[in-house]
């Protein structure tokens, strides 16, 4: 890493709010790939712990707010973004897809990666439909996705991946690209601010 360039700030998000949610155990395994990578100032967003409402506002009430000036400038410094995502019923969570709609300037301009899990299909279908939303937000989205399809059983009880060569390999790649854009998008925003 250059000592004189900033570490990039990632944010990964978790998106799953679902009680007895097997995205811990993805997220820990993803999180240990991420912090392999020492040129990532990493953080965490997990939205079982952001309760927002599904009735947006221009006007939010104090409670909204509050949580809003707790999330918003978490999005706002971020120059990258991981979403961890499960598949429900072909596609993704109603907690991503709320904190997506509460924000629109944060996202502009910036990477997003994802990292789904589900049954046979791996969680991709939720993928292929988030990559038309984070793209109406004006971000480049990574083409490489992690993906775990009958999730459960590739880990062992205690969060270990059981064969981990392949998915240790896309997750690099995976990173290898994200801060490429990451760096790439940081440098063009220095010389032109994004006109979204």
């Amino acid at each position: 890493m250059d000592l004189t360039t900033p570490p990039l700030r990632l944010t990964v998000i978790i998106a799953s709010n679902r009680h007895g949610r097997f995205a811990d155990t993805v997220a820990d395994w993803y999180l240990e790939r991420a912090r392999l990578h020492d040129d990532l100032d990493i953080s965490v967003l997990d939205l079982a712990d952001v309760d927002l409402p599904t009735a947006l506002s221009h006007e939010p009430a104090p409670e909204v707010t509050a949580v809003l000036d707790r999330v918003t400038p978490q999005l706002e410094s971020a120059e990258a973004f991981v979403v961890i995502t499960p598949e429900y019923n072909h596609s993704f969570p109603a907690s991503l897809k709320n904190l997506v709609d509460w924000h629109f300037t944060q996202w502009q301009a910036k990477p997003v990666a994802f990292v789904s899990y589900g049954g046979i299909s791996g969680g991709l279908r939720a993928v292929e439909q988030l990559r038309q939303v984070f793209a109406e937000m004006h971000t480049v989205t990574i083409r490489e996705t992690v993906s775990f399809h009958n999730a459960h059983g590739h880990f062992d009880a205690g969060g270990t991946h059981k064969d981990p060569e392949a998915p240790n390999g896309a997750a690099k790649v995976q990173l290898d690209q994200l801060t490429w854009w990451a760096h790439a998008l940081r440098d063009a925003k220095s010389v032109r601010p994004y006109g979204g």
